[in-house]
């Protein structure tokens, strides 16, 4: 199978120094990989991927990680002085990876578009929209970035793949009529793609299991089942099998109360035949 290829990062020698720090700092803690895992409630399978320098350790779990080897706050300096890491935010590069190799993604959505179905140009209208306002070649970049990630969508096996996005994103016209247009035509294709399930939620409902905001729900190819949640300025990478659990409810009961894919079809086609 094909896997889509890897973005360069700036930092990698970086992250393989604060990775052997943190594997020299549990070993003289006197500590496995899966002792230190289990102290510090993750999977194994991340303190590995972080101390071979293949995932990035974050400020939070530096700290923790701090608290736990007694090494002084270490780590959350090494981590504070690391290079910055191209064109994407730290606290977002852990889920990148995870998107990346994932079997399949599970993806509510109530503001924005997800990324993966995104135009060029509506994912320029979002970073336009961006306060404060970006500059023409920080837009450029992250657009090519947001676009690259959508060969996931077209490998030869692609992951399973469901969206579950409010109507009140396709109700805004995000960066002009035309654009609106292509957008809703963009959908139409996505939404017969092998492999993923487009279904939206009416507007006007009674009840609503996603009030608490948009999240993400990953299997990785080891079947690890994760959460995440981004927030204004920052993001949140759930690991702990019974707050995955809560997130999969919440997801469960959302597409009950969405329209179902062939519904979904059909509202796309009532209203691209308004334009």
């Amino acid at each position: 199978m094909r896997r889509p290829r890897k973005r360069s990062r700036k930092n990698t020698s970086a992250m393989k120094l604060v990775g052997a720090l943190v594997a020299n700092f549990r070993e003289a803690a006197g500590m496995t990989q899966k002792e230190l895992a289990h102290r510090a409630l993750l999977h194994l399978e991340m303190i590995a991927s972080i101390e071979q320098g293949r995932r990035l350790l974050k400020p939070d779990l530096a700290r923790l990680l701090d608290r736990i080897l007694d090494t002084k706050g270490a780590l959350e300096t090494a981590v504070a002085n690391m290079p910055e890491i191209d064109l994407i935010p730290a606290w977002a590069e852990e889920y990148m990876d995870l998107e990346r190799e994932a079997v399949a993604l599970s993806w509510f959505e109530n503001q924005v578009l997800p990324g993966l179905l995104q135009t060029e140009n509506y994912a320029q209208a979002v970073f336009l929209s961006k306060v404060p306002a970006m500059s023409e070649d920080e837009i450029v970049a992250q657009t090519a970035k947001r676009l690259e990630r959508q060969e996931i969508l077209h490998q030869k096996e692609p992951p399973t793949i469901s969206f579950v996005i409010s109507e009140a994103i396709l109700r805004d016209r995000l960066g002009s009529d035309a654009v609106y247009t292509e957008m809703l035509r963009h959908l139409r294709v996505c939404a017969s793609l092998p492999g993923l399930t487009l279904q939206v939620m009416p507007l006007g409902r009674h009840t609503h299991a996603g009030l608490d905001g948009p999240f993400i729900l990953v299997e990785t190819p080891d079947h690890q089942h994760l959460g995440y949640a981004e927030t204004q300025r920052g993001s949140q990478l759930v690991s702990d099998p019974d707050e995955v659990s809560i997130l999969a409810q919440k997801y469960a009961m959302l597409r009950t109360q969405a329209l179902n894919s062939e519904q979904t079809k059909g509202l796309l086609d009532r209203l691209l035949g308004e334009q």
